[in-house]
């Protein structure tokens, strides 16, 4: 870009932003955590690249790559030097486009062309190697008391991995490793000019042998191996599958095969034990294994950063960008959004939307090889913590390689008593403890046993639970407005229920940057009795206990305050004063006006009343309609309107479907955000084929094509096909079996999504909501 993309001044922190140096090497959501909070998007004029911190505009960023061209993904960050180049030069060097840096139409044909290998039938293939390399190399240091893994274990294994689900010899690992070095600092580093012609020299061997090794695959192409399965296609498609694109491939897929695992696990391993109780959570329970590799994908994954282009003047976040603007997406930092994932900095093995992280990217272009590291990492887990639970850190300073995107230490040492190792006693811990689950991973891995302290009636008809952690790890903290699912017993039933307690007061210790909440001790629900109940809230009534361990799930936030206001309303029918009363307590800690209208047919009926009435006086306004005083809820919006036409007040209202049509239907002509509401019951009928049409779905992750028949939702199609899509409530009310929509317009369903998302289209209810039209192409 010729002109200075910014008309307005750069703040010192923007202007300040250093990627390559220690701050962001060792904790890149920390280093911009004032980024996420109040600039998350910001132009750095050392880059003179625009950088996004926060998960919903990384997000859309991913989802639109015709605005944001992939194009400069593998662009050098830092300009070659004249020497540099002239070295490249003499190799021949001719790195063209893959499958992470081509624009449409020519990646996603190439890309479905070439994505055979990594089904999971085909995956699955590799397990045993994976776990035959994973025990050898553990067999050779566990009786040492010492390791440094990442020498020992963790580049070797994924490379040997990497080049063998390529089909490329692997007599030259130790070559390939410093060419992999090499390309990932020409790449995303910043080397000083005496390095780069050094580094030059890597990278030109690194092309020449790729080359090579290419050659020598095209005499046996019918040997195993994505190369080879690369140079098959290529007689079918000669114009997809290039020469070029072949050759460019097969450099790119060594590093992206093997680096980003290596030190993905590596990242894994050092996190858990900083985290001593959640690596003695896993050695005790390996079932939560599959889950906990999410977790820690998303907390400290090797993915720091991705990179995109702007084809035209557009808006991120509010901030408009010209056409060419280089834009350097934190993944790290979305990943530590308090936003999208409740009480981020949490270690949370249980959490159930781990793998929401964007680690893998998301979208058309995320990576192809994510179920591949997925399965290496679950076995890495599963081996150290069976074979040695007791191993700790040893006293070290971390350094890594400095670039902007990929991430991990460069060495881990960690110490153990060997005379402690379980299988001197029991040799049984040497058997597979965990079957290996390829893909995302299923509610059976990050379910929370909670157990039932207290059970109250706090009013007719209403039961409430007081909940702990049954293993006593940490609760997540939550946000006003969270839920939990609560698996019912025996009866197949998972029902949610809004967290009712007003979480603690943020703290603020010394010398930290930004106040923090902390974790609660127990969570609270409350749960009403219905006349024609489904199972969840007659269970409740009659079957649970105090004493009784509970399956939970969460907590999640679909019914989320805004960041800031200047006043609340909040309205309140029957049971759906439970995320009302949470919300109401947070806004009278916070200093911010509100008032509370809760509506009920008898007082004996309504839950904590006499304690809303306590601590709230009369910004308490009850309605009873036995008492005569039926609220007029037209009438209340209609003297908020010019309020909420300026943005001086939000309404939040959860209640019965009745009383949630009056209000919306009285504030049409509101600002969207204006009024926000919450369904805790359904209006959605049977499905009935005279009125649906059948419609295509294309899965673009899997190159899978289905059709939705009239008579089936998309969640029971996706399901007949093998798709393990999780769900709760099947009315649409959950957001629970919510998928990523890639292309397509949605006929939306649901009462979870808002106004802005529905029209985003960029996700939707699989249970209930369809295609508008003839095809919908979803990110699965």
């Amino acid at each position: 870009m010729t002109n200075c993309p910014v008309t307005t001044e750069v703040s010192g922190r923007a202007a300040a932003f250093d990627p390559f140096g220690d701050g962001y090497q060792q904790d890149p959501p920390a280093y911009v955590a004032w980024s996420r909070e109040s600039e998350p998007v910001f132009y750095s004029p050392v880059l003179d690249y625009w950088v996004v911190t926060r998960y919903d505009d990384i997000k859309a960023i991913f989802r639109d790559n015709i605005t944001f061209s992939p194009a400069v993904a593998l662009e050098k960050i830092t300009p070659t030097s004249r020497e540099a180049e002239d070295v490249l030069r003499s190799y021949d060097y001719g790195m063209a486009r893959t499958l992470v840096n081509e624009d449409e139409p020519a990646h996603m044909e190439r890309r479905r062309a070439l994505m055979g290998p990594f089904s999971p039938e085909h995956l699955a293939h590799h397990e045993p190697m994976v776990r035959r390399l994973v025990r050898e190399h553990v067999d050779r240091f566990v009786d040492d008391g010492r390791a440094e893994l990442v020498n020992q274990m963790f580049w070797e294994i994924p490379l040997t991995v990497a080049l063998e689900f390529l089909g490329v010899p692997d007599d030259d690992k130790p070559t390939l490793r410093e060419y992999s070095v090499a390309h990932t600092v020409n790449t995303w580093g910043r080397p000083q000019p005496e390095e780069q012609v050094a580094v030059a020299h890597a990278v030109g061997n690194f092309w020449q042998y790729a080359g090579e090794v290419l050659d020598r695959m095209r005499e046996r192409p019918d040997d195993t191996g994505w190369m080879q399965y690369g140079i098959r296609t290529q007689r079918e498609l000669p114009e997809v599958v290039t020469d070029s694109y072949l050759h460019s491939m097969m450099m790119a897929g060594i590093v992206a095969a093997h680096e980003t695992t290596a030190n993905g696990i590596a990242n894994a391993v050092k996190l858990l034990l900083e985290n001593r109780e959640v690596w003695d959570q896993i050695c005790a329970d390996p079932s939560l294994i599959p889950n906990a590799v999410e977790e820690c994908l998303r907390h400290n994954g090797s993915q720091a950063a991705w990179r995109r282009i702007t084809t035209r003047p557009t808006e991120v976040g509010g901030v408009a960008l010209p056409e060419g603007a280089r834009i350097l997406m934190v993944s790290a930092s979305g990943n530590h959004d308090p936003r999208r994932f409740e009480d981020p900095e949490l270690v949370d093995v249980r959490r159930d939307d781990a793998a929401d992280h964007l680690t893998f990217g998301y979208g058309a272009h995320q990576c192809l090889g994510k179920n591949l590291a997925r399965m290496e990492m679950q076995i890495f887990l599963e081996e150290l913590t069976g074979r040695l639970p007791h191993m700790r850190l040893a006293e070290q300073d971390f350094t890594y390689v400095p670039n902007t995107s990929f991430r991990g230490p460069e060495h881990l040492w960690v110490e153990w008593d060997p005379t402690a190792n379980p299988e001197r006693r029991d040799p049984t811990v040497l058997q597979p403890r965990v079957e290996v689950n390829i893909g995302e991973p299923t509610s059976a891995h990050h379910s929370r046993p909670m157990r039932v302290v207290r059970v109250a009636d706090v009013a007719k008809g209403v039961r409430h639970l007081v909940l702990e952690s049954a293993d006593g790890t940490p609760l997540p903290a939550f946000t006003p407005g969270s839920h939990v699912d609560v698996e019912c017993g025996d009866t197949g039933v998972v029902r949610q229920y809004s967290l009712c307690g007003t979480p603690p007061s943020p703290v603020q210790p010394p010398g930290c940057p930004l106040p923090h909440v902390p974790r609660p001790d127990r969570y609270e629900i409350a749960v009403a009795r219905e006349d024609e109940s489904r199972g969840g809230s007659a269970w409740v009534h009659d079957e649970v206990a105090e004493g009784d361990v509970l399956t939970v799930r969460g907590p999640r936030n679909h019914f989320r305050l805004p960041s800031a206001a200047r006043r609340y309303v909040f309205v309140a029918g029957g049971i759906g004063i439970t995320p009302i009363r949470s919300m109401a307590g947070q806004a009278r800690r916070d200093g911010v006006p509100y008032e509370i209208h809760y509506l009920g047919r008898d007082r004996s009926a309504m839950a904590f009343l006499d304690e809303l009435l306590l601590e709230h006086g009369d910004r308490l306004h009850v309605h009873c309609s036995s008492e005569g005083t039926r609220a007029d809820l037209r009438a209340l919006m209609s003297d908020l309107d010019d309020d909420a036409r300026d943005g001086a007040v939000h309404v939040y209202a959860c209640g019965p479907q009745r009383m949630i049509d009056v209000l919306t239907t009285s504030t049409e002509t509101w600002p969207e955000d204006a009024l926000v509401v919450e369904h805790f019951a359904s209006a959605l009928g049977e499905l009935d084929p005279e009125h649906e049409h059948e419609f295509a779905v294309h899965l673009e992750d899997s190159d899978v094509d289905l059709v939705v028949p009239r008579d089936r939702t998309l969640l029971q199609t996706l399901r007949d096909a093998g798709v393990q899509i999780p769900s709760n409530c099947q009315e649409g009310l959950c957001g629970t079996c919510e998928v990523p929509v890639l292309r397509g317009d949605v006929d939306h369903r649901d009462v979870v999504l808002t106004a802005a998302e529905r029209r985003e289209c960029s996700r939707m209810m699989a249970c209930c909501s369809r295609a508008a039209g003839d095809r919908l192409v979803l990110g699965l």
